[in-house]
């Protein structure tokens, strides 16, 4: 679908490539949206971070750990750009965090351009086989398989799409050699790095049915069957011998004899054996276009296009701008009850609509309608109200899909000397994907993100399962304007399903609440989906807790992982400034710092 850009004084720019013909349909809907973004916007807010020092640097980047940001910045200081830097920082998360992300995955990438002001949008989306089915996920009573059984299977994986992907923004943006962008990622998996916490943790732990995966196990293990702990060295030279290949062959190495032989072989294997062959890596082609994009706040907030979940994203915003949460503040437990009902009208209403553009009508343009918009901010009260159904946008109707996922994921931001910005959000799906690996890598179990069932009281699921469809994603790195069309923040999270309201409330904290970035990010994560209300009760202050029980929202210790969101905002000055979620491990460090 093409993207929604515009403020008061371009209201109509359309930028990119378009590749992907379903990201360009549907023009009657989308200028109705175009229309309402040149809409006389609300008064602008100050800036979101003013309180703060920033440091004045030539690059910067935010990571999910130390080394991934230090190989990154190694690939900025020999002069490469952001899209170098991201192959950079891909392939070392791949080593310290595969719990998380993998060049085994999938990713959506957005890039801007600071000299031409562009904005380009990356889908590297894995792909399901030519032989897959739509009831590949039922059992024979034709009920949906149990989650833990079906992530571990060999259907789960479909063909990894985040190394073309950085291998089609590197074609385009890329400063240095290919083969130039993986040193420090094959050294660290050589000589070894201490092992960090959060993959001790899952690395020997017993939530996750991967953790008992013979691959795992053998990776992760010593010779006397002991799970690697944390602080000891660990290497993988398997990894790095991957890594070398890949260097000296591109971007489509996994894609391509011996390496995807080997995963079609192991994908083969029971249980639940899947029917990926050469043809379905053949045929990958990373997805490039423009962005989807909504106004909040006098604001342009730019995301992935489906099938991405951005544009849910966005339509939660769109529904927040209809109440006077910005008139609010972090405390305000009315405030966290609008936060938490526009969520819920997001989920149902993504659970129904949001797929893969190219088999499906998704009505993007309609989900953004301003009428359709102020229709669903109708139903936030003044207390908790019922599930909310999903209503009915502009465009095409499907059945609801079965739901909230649990998933490993990352999110890096990078800043170039140039200004040039990534913003990127990469998965394997549940934690360490499938549990099977190739090479010293993770295969993804991205399938699973279908709908296990193809329809419901007979009407078809949109994010139903269909030969080389790519699964709906809640991935959504995202970039911000200001009235001037002045890149003003980029940022993003893993957590699942959740990552969405992740993203919305630090973009709420950023925008309707002034605060500096940092603060935005440690505000306290509130998810509520369906009939729930997950959130982190011990990080909110008790009277706002007691606010929101009074009407109705008792906030429960979160569901899933925790979010991990990594950011930069960037001022009028050129000053610029990043943070890191202190739930994880990630860290924000700039290139050179000067007067």
């Amino acid at each position: 679908m093409g993207s929604v850009i515009g403020s008061r004084h371009d209201c109509l720019t359309l930028r990119g490539s378009r590749v992907r013909k379903a990201w360009f349909t549907a023009w009657p809907l989308l200028l109705l949206v175009l229309l309402s973004a040149c809409a006389a916007p609300p008064a602008a807010q100050p800036d979101a971070t003013v309180e703060v020092e920033p440091v004045v640097a030539r690059g910067g980047v935010a990571a999910a750990h130390p080394l991934a940001v230090d190989a990154g910045l190694a690939v900025l200081g020999r002069g490469g750009s952001a899209a170098d830097a991201a192959v950079a920082v891909q392939a070392m998360l791949s080593l310290v965090e595969p719990q998380s992300s993998g060049i085994g995955g999938g990713a959506f990438l957005l890039h801007y351009a600071a000299e031409s002001g562009e904005v380009v949008a990356f889908d590297g989306r894995e792909t399901a086989p030519a032989g897959a089915e739509a009831d590949m996920f039922l059992d024979a009573d034709g009920e949906p398989l149990g989650w833990f059984d079906a992530i571990i299977g060999g259907r789960a994986t479909g063909v990894p799409g985040v190394m073309p992907m950085l291998g089609a923004a590197h074609a385009r943006y890329g400063s240095l050699a290919w083969s130039d962008l993986f040193a420090e990622a094959i050294e660290t998996a050589e000589q070894g790095f201490e092992v960090p916490q959060r993959l001790a943790r899952f690395a020997g732990g017993n939530r996750w049915p991967q953790a008992e995966q013979p691959d795992l196990i053998e990776l992760f293990s010593h010779p006397d069957g002991e799970i690697i702990s944390v602080g000891e060295t660990w290497a993988n030279p398997a990894f790095a011998d991957t890594l070398r290949r890949m260097a000296e062959h591109g971007p489509r190495t996994l894609l391509e004899p011996p390496v995807s032989t080997r995963i079609i072989e192991r994908t083969a294997e029971a249980p639940l054996p899947g029917t990926l062959a050469q043809a379905d890596f053949d045929a990958y082609r990373p997805g490039i276009g423009e962005p989807v994009c909504g106004m909040f706040l006098d604001h342009r907030v730019c995301v992935p296009p489906p099938p991405s979940s951005g544009v849910s994203l966005l339509q939660m915003l769109a529904v927040l701008e209809q109440t006077d949460i910005a008139q609010r503040g972090p405390e305000d437990p009315v405030a966290w009850l609008q936060f938490a009902e526009a969520s819920r009208v997001m989920f149902a209403d993504r659970d129904r609509y949001v797929a893969d553009p190219d088999f499906v009508d998704v009505p993007v343009a309609g989900l953004l309608d301003p009428d359709y918009v102020a229709e669903r901010s109708a139903l936030i009260g003044e207390r908790a109200g019922p599930l909310p159904e999903a209503g009915t946008p502009p465009g095409t109707e499907y059945a609801m899909d079965d739901g909230f996922r649990q998933t490993g994921t990352t999110h890096f931001v990078i800043v170039d000397d140039a200004g040039n910005v990534v913003t990127m959000t990469s998965s394997v799906e549940s934690i360490f994907g499938s549990g099977r690996t190739v090479d010293g890598f993770f295969l993804n179990n991205q399938l699973t993100d279908f709908s296990f069932r193809p329809e419901v009281d007979g009407l078809p699921v949109a994010n139903a399962v269909d030969a080389g469809k790519r699964p709906r994603s809640s991935m959504s790195p995202v970039l911000v304007f200001d009235a001037d069309d002045r890149l003003v923040a980029a940022l993003g999270s893993p957590g699942g399903s959740a990552i969405l309201v992740y993203n919305a409330k630090t973009i709420v904290g950023l925008l309707a609440w002034n605060l500096p970035l940092q603060e935005a990010i440690d505000l306290p994560n509130l998810v509520a989906f369906g009939e729930n209300f997950f959130g982190e009760a011990g990080r909110f202050p008790e009277a706002t807790l007691a606010g929101l029980a009074e009407l109705g929202v008792e906030v429960r210790p979160g569901r899933g992982e925790e979010s991990g969101l990594h950011g930069v905002v960037f001022y009028p000055d050129g000053r610029v400034d990043g943070a890191a979620d202190p739930r994880r491990e990630g860290i924000w460090r700039v290139l050179e710092s000067r007067d």
